[in-house]
């Protein structure tokens, strides 16, 4: 039995081969198989895809809570007497509270598992969305407890994402984290598509109370189904040991600063703020574009057809990322190429809505733009849990707390088209962010750990 010294791929530790031979050029070729000594629990394959299944129900439910608001946004103006400021100051009260909770969540999901801060969270913010319409007529003033609300709202769902990456980057091997992470992003879609039909007919019928009242409810079901058939009953039960034992000295000893000033951390980070920003700049103001450049359009076009071409989009991507790694591509190659598509393909949509358009090629322009962005998901949301699996959920909150900069850049894409009186400032505003974002993704990303430290782990046996 021969022992041979080499450089494993993307510095990984431990890679173990039974074949004699593999391709030049290539790494991960039949035969191979990755063994990280930090994880030895991955989900075989039907658990793995049942857990997708379950989390993809989760973050569709995730976003029929969060929608509920800006879906009754009107019916409770009227009802309440609100202006367009103090609606205005409702819904962007979600956003601050969904800061917060960034770093903290994927802190603590790397220490007690995700699945038991996502099963909290869910039951949490679940039953404060079935709370709110009581909370709004017990309340003498509407307009604080609705503000308070959707902060905590905020709050209990900023750790949903982190959540889902620390899971992911502990119980899914890498080959297969693309689909996973596609299919559950692809839940938001789906959500928003949900609320927008079936959310609309239960307020034409039985007022907006009842949106509330299934939307939380059936959150609190899912919660509850995800402990009694997935988790068996058992806990969650999160203890201070659980948080600041043995792996909280493990933890300690690695240094945040180290971490946080490696280039490749450092371009997901830049990356992400600037995907969150011109997603968010996109879902904000489309709505407003549409009916200002085409005030005779159907609304409901413009707002149903980018999100049914995004479903689809996002799972490709997913499957697409994968398959190119099984097949032996480099990781961080992979990485690139959905980002590019991603922040770079789209762009070329985006541009071309600047240049008077007719009402079918602005509705195509945009679907195609909103199905490329999804490309994401397999991209610079995945590369968190390729620099540092025992830590992903953490730095994924780190990144994500540039979310308030995203609302901020909402803010000033409405001051430019307001000063300038057209909406192609808007657009090459977003243009120039992706393109920033893109060619430091490019530059400085790597799909190597870096959470581990590099001079203890150098060479790797390949037994023969």
């Amino acid at each position: 039995m021969a022992v041979i010294q080499k450089h494993a791929k993307n510095g990984g530790p431990d890679l173990v081969c039974h074949k004699e031979t593999h391709l030049p050029g290539k790494t991960g070729v039949p035969g191979c198989h990755k063994k990280w000594p930090e994880n030895h629990s991955n989900w075989p394959r039907p658990v793995a895809r049942l857990w997708t299944v379950v989390l993809l129900l989760g973050t569709c439910l995730l976003y029929c809570a969060r929608v509920a608001m800006p879906i009754c946004a009107v019916s409770m103006a009227e009802k309440f007497n609100w202006s367009k400021r103090e609606s205005g100051m409702v819904l962007g009260s979600f956003f601050w509270g969904y800061c917060f909770t960034q770093v903290f969540g994927g802190y603590v999901s790397d220490r007690v598992g995700g699945e038991k801060i996502l099963l909290l969270s869910a039951a949490a913010w679940g039953s404060m969305t079935a709370f709110t319409p009581i909370l709004a007529h017990l309340c003498s003033q509407p307009i604080l407890s609705m503000m308070l609300a959707r902060f905590l709202m905020g709050l209990l769902q900023g750790v949903h994402y982190p959540s889902l990456a620390s899971l992911c980057s502990q119980k899914v091997v890498e080959s297969e984290r693309g689909f996973l992470m596609s299919t559950v992003g692809s839940g938001s879609y789906l959500g928003t598509l949900l609320i927008g039909g079936a959310g609309s007919l239960m307020l034409d019928l039985y007022g907006w109370e009842s949106v509330f009242y299934v939307s939380g409810l059936l959150s609190v079901l899912w919660a509850y189904c995800m402990w009694k058939y997935l988790l068996k009953g058992e806990g969650p039960i999160i203890t201070l040991e659980s948080l600041g034992g043995a792996t909280q000295s493990k933890h300690t000893k690695r240094h945040w600063f180290r971490l946080l000033k490696q280039p490749a951390v450092f371009a997901v980070i830049v990356t992400h703020l600037c995907t969150a920003s011109t997603f968010f700049t996109l879902l904000s103001w489309l709505p407003t574009f549409f009916k200002d450049t085409f005030p005779d359009a159907k609304g409901w076009v413009f707002n149903v057809i980018p999100w049914l071409v995004a479903i689809p989009s996002s799972l490709f991507s997913g499957c697409l990322s994968d398959h190119l790694i099984c097949q032996g591509f480099d990781t961080a190659s992979v990485r690139k190429l959905m980002q590019f598509f991603s922040m770079g393909v789209s762009s070329v949509f985006t541009i071309l809505l600047c240049s008077n358009t007719t009402f079918p090629w602005a509705v195509a322009f945009v679907s195609v733009t909103m199905g490329l962005t999804t490309f994401s998901h397999s991209g610079v949301s995945l590369n968190v849990q390729d620099l540092a699996p025992s830590c992903a959920g953490a730095l994924f909150g780190n990144s994500c707390v540039c979310l308030c900069a995203g609302v901020l850049m909402v803010y000033f894409s409405g001051y430019l088209i307001e000063a300038t009186g057209s909406w192609a400032s808007m657009f090459a505003l977003i243009t120039t962010v992706n393109l920033l974002g893109l060619f430091t993704f490019l530059a400085f990303a790597e799909a190597r750990r870096v959470d581990i430290d590099s001079s203890k782990v150098r060479h790797h046996n390949i037994h023969i």
